[in-house]
């Protein structure tokens, strides 16, 4: 049993929370299954972890050039409130568990493998559940993982036993992850005009919610890409040079305002790039943070078109023999490719947009709770809602729903925070998905128990099985054929 068990936890921790080596091995697999020539198993292998790599540098950078501008802001306006942020949300409920129930430090790793395997298993008996998708963007489970534990420990004091908690968490989580991705399944097929892989990220929810509302707001042939632009405006049709104007103005407007004192103090910015003045004009300084955006989401592209070309071809053998009928569900990012060059920018400006106003109206309104925006959800959410959307219903519905979109991750997290006294441990999850559904999931935890808690599963496995009702052809279901388009 402890060999099982060191074998388990070395594949969390190497392989299922290294999301880059899983895919790799997923990619590996899928070839072989393939009966692939060795070398082209090895060199699949390879360009899909370093594309993944890729992807975590490009995201990775676009956070650690926001960050240090937050922590500025937080200084200068002496705010002391909780950051929207799944990495600050992971810290505050670890660091909240650990303080309150500090029995239970291991349950969400428990879980996050007892929740990966429950999907496998839904996957395989897809006929019957209905779900053909499989999360594997390992990061992410973890960062949920440690949410959902603290989210019941909480809410429901009858799960305050270490293998009732652990199996509680594992069980909810799993049927989220699976259930979730399984939502983005037509649009994303739709959007990438048959791609082959789901998301499996933070927007699930969100992503279904937007892709059958979009059309309402206007038509997909008025989409970003076919905006008719003043001639000397074309030139924002380009990814690199949008970002970096859009980047020039966003962060010279906030820098100007946070000062060179600030931003050269080490003291307050503690991560990121620190503003030398001995080496460098302030002015630079705001024209390099700019531009270095700009080079990061171009990695980020980057890296997507290579790991999601090895995926998608090699999951057809994972599909084929092992859990047939199944796409993989991965990181949002491999979406952005797929839409206008413009869209991610739409949705991140407009989604700032939205979540700066509801800041705004929570200090007016004396709200005891003041949320500082995190990165994570101003750009991977709203640039996604943006991308989805821009597709289905044009700019009008890119513009809308991203906005409304960031009007939601602040109001609602700071419901949440509230809710779950996380106001003294600094952050909360703050992704979309993490205020609808899990906040309303949240309230029927607190008032409806262990009761509230099945509801909540029932609730998530009646999801797949509604949609496939409700598809018109059964077969084209399974394939994960979009429906014909509006």
């Amino acid at each position: 049993m402890n060999i099982l068990l060191g074998i388990l936890n070395w594949f969390s921790q190497n392989i299922l929370q290294q999301p880059a080596f899983f895919v790799g091995l997923l990619v590996l697999v899928g070839y072989l299954l393939l009966k692939k020539p060795l070398h082209d198993v090895f060199a699949g292998f390879i360009k899909a972890t370093v594309g993944y790599m890729i992807l975590n540098v490009g995201a990775g950078g676009l956070v650690s050039t926001f960050r240090p501008i937050l922590a500025a802001l937080n200084f200068k306006f002496n705010i002391g409130a909780a950051v929207i942020d799944p990495y600050f949300g992971l810290t505050a409920a670890n660091t909240l568990i650990e303080e309150k129930f500090p029995a239970f430090v291991g349950t969400a790793t428990t879980a996050l493998l007892i929740g990966f395997f429950l999907n496998i298993l839904l996957v395989a008996l897809r006929k019957v559940t209905k779900v053909r998708t499989l999360f594997i963007t390992g990061h992410i489970m973890v960062q949920q993982a440690a949410t959902v534990a603290m989210m019941l420990l909480v809410l429901i004091p009858a799960f305050r036993t270490p293998w009732v908690a652990s199996l509680a968490v594992g069980v909810v989580c799993g049927l989220y992850w699976a259930v979730s991705s399984n939502m983005t399944v037509e649009p994303t097929q739709r959007l990438t005009h048959g791609g082959g892989f789901a998301i499996g990220h933070q927007q699930q929810f969100a992503i279904w919610f937007v892709d059958k509302v979009a059309p309402k707001f206007g038509k997909k042939e008025d989409n970003l890409d076919n905006l008719k632009l003043p001639a000397f405006l074309n030139i924002f049709h380009d990814t690199v040079v949008a970002s970096a104007t859009l980047m020039i103005f966003f962060f010279g407007a906030i820098l100007y305002i946070l000062g060179p004192d600030i931003m050269s103090n080490a003291k307050i910015i503690t991560s990121g790039t620190l503003f030398d003045p001995t080496k460098q004009s302030f002015f630079m300084y705001v024209i390099s943070t700019a531009f270095t955006f700009s080079v990061y989401l171009f990695i980020l592209m980057q890296g997507v078109r290579m790991f999601v070309a090895e995926l998608t071809n090699a999951f057809q053998g994972i599909s084929a023999k092992l859990l047939p009928g199944s796409f993989p569900a991965v990181d949002v990012a491999a979406s952005y490719g797929f839409g206008s060059a413009s869209a991610t920018l739409f949705g991140f400006a407009t989604g700032l947009i939205g979540q700066l106003i509801t800041i705004v109206l929570l200090i007016v309104f004396k709200n005891p709770v003041l949320i500082i925006t995190g990165f994570v959800p101003v750009f991977f959410d709203n640039a996604a809602v943006a991308v989805y959307a821009d597709k289905r219903g044009g700019w009008k519905a890119a513009v809308v729903l991203s906005f409304i979109s960031g009007v939601l991750q602040v109001a609602l997290g700071a419901v949440a925070v509230s809710l779950l006294g996380l106001a003294s441990y600094g952050g909360y999850h703050g992704n979309i998905d993490f205020d609808i559904p899990w906040v309303p999931f949240a309230y029927i935890f607190k008032y409806a128990g262990v009761i509230g808690y099945a509801l909540v599963c029932l609730f998530l496995l009646a999801i797949p099985q509604i949609q496939f009702a409700k598809a018109k052809d059964k077969d084209a279901y399974y394939r994960g054929d979009a429906p014909a388009e509006d």
